[in-house]
């Protein structure tokens, strides 16, 4: 595990709020087709305060006003085809063509996240109703924009609000959000080998939780030195976030608490290794949250100053994440 850098890089501590581009109504903005909304408390009451949000309604933007026609994805052959329910007008080249623009300036505004509109023909990312012939309709579609912004950016963090009602999956998107942030702010400023080195060293423990395989894959991308700047970082991106997408189950976890355990050794009197011992072995068991083992080893760590641990972003989140993926 790599040590802690003697100046603190700038991307650890990313000045202003989180930016993150949301569907609309989810703000309780009055852009449904019915002049309704569709308000998220979590997101309005207690992710805001950290987010810089970048609302898009893309019916709105495509001009089909306010009270409108219902619209919905319907297949015709290969075609896939966005309607309006009762008047079989359609919309969907004009969408496409909206989302690819407005994707486009979206890449631009140095987004860390997206949540989008479930269920929603244009917004929605999964499980979109789909219509087909005079049967029931089949959820297997994605809504148009929500399927240019993935094409655009792939590694961008994207949920839908109904998810995110699951707390692993909203602690999981969260924890995305933050380090796509900090991966942005590594590779929007002047970066080296040696500083992809420190940043991929401070994720070592956050990665291992997630994906152990991909950890170690990257650390032999990260050590291929003859690799063009474009082309690593493209691949680092890539597999980074992908890394992350793996849900942090227990055992890894108890995985990573051990292995600090061992880091600390004989550092730690026979109290203290006992009482370590059984708050790890007590989270194994699912008795306790995560966030006791990890206070306790963030305790000993800071004391007995190993410097090796100090700096594992793992141990030290974001403020602002710790608040959010804490929130239950």
């Amino acid at each position: 595990m790599g040590a802690s850098a003697v100046s603190e890089p700038a991307w650890r501590s990313p000045a202003g709020r989180v930016r993150i581009g949301v569907s609309t109504c989810l703000l309780g903005e009055r852009v449904r087709y019915d002049g309704g909304h569709k308000r998220d408390r979590f997101l309005v009451e207690v992710l805001a305060p950290f987010v810089e949000w970048l609302p898009v309604c893309p019916e709105l933007e495509l001009g089909l006003g306010m009270p409108r026609p219902p619209i919905r994805l319907e297949r015709t052959g290969e075609e896939l085809r966005l309607v309006e329910a009762g008047s079989g007008r359609e919309h969907g080249a004009a969408m496409r063509r909206l989302a690819r623009r407005r994707c486009a300036e979206l890449a631009r505004l140095d987004l860390s996240g997206y949540v989008l509109k479930h269920a929603s023909p244009s917004c929605g990312p999964q499980r979109v109703k789909v219509w087909s012939g005079s049967g029931p309709p089949a959820r297997s579609g994605t809504g148009l924009f929500a399927a240019e912004l993935l094409r655009r950016m792939p590694d961008l963090p994207v949920e839908d609000e109904a998810r995110l009602q699951d707390r692993s999956l909203r602690e999981n998107f969260l924890e995305r959000v933050f380090a796509y942030q900090r991966l942005r702010g590594l590779f929007g400023a002047r970066w080296s080998q040696d500083k992809l080195v420190a940043f991929h060293s401070a994720h070592e423990l956050q990665l291992r939780a997630h994906s152990p395989q991909d950890y170690r894959a990257l650390g032999r991308l990260v050590a291929e030195a003859r690799l063009p700047r474009a082309e690593l970082r493209e691949r680092y991106q890539t597999g980074f976030m992908a890394a992350l997408r793996h849900p942090a189950t227990r055992r890894r976890n108890t995985n990573v608490l051990q292995r600090m355990q061992r880091s600390l050794g004989r550092s730690l009197d026979a109290g203290s290794r006992r009482e370590l011992g059984e708050r790890i072995e007590s989270y194994r068991l699912g008795q306790i949250p995560l966030l006791v083992p990890i206070t306790l080893l963030r305790q000993h760590i800071r004391r007995l100053g190993v410097e090796s641990l100090a700096g594992q972003l793992y141990l030290e989140p974001h403020p602002a994440e710790r608040v959010l993926r804490d929130h239950s």
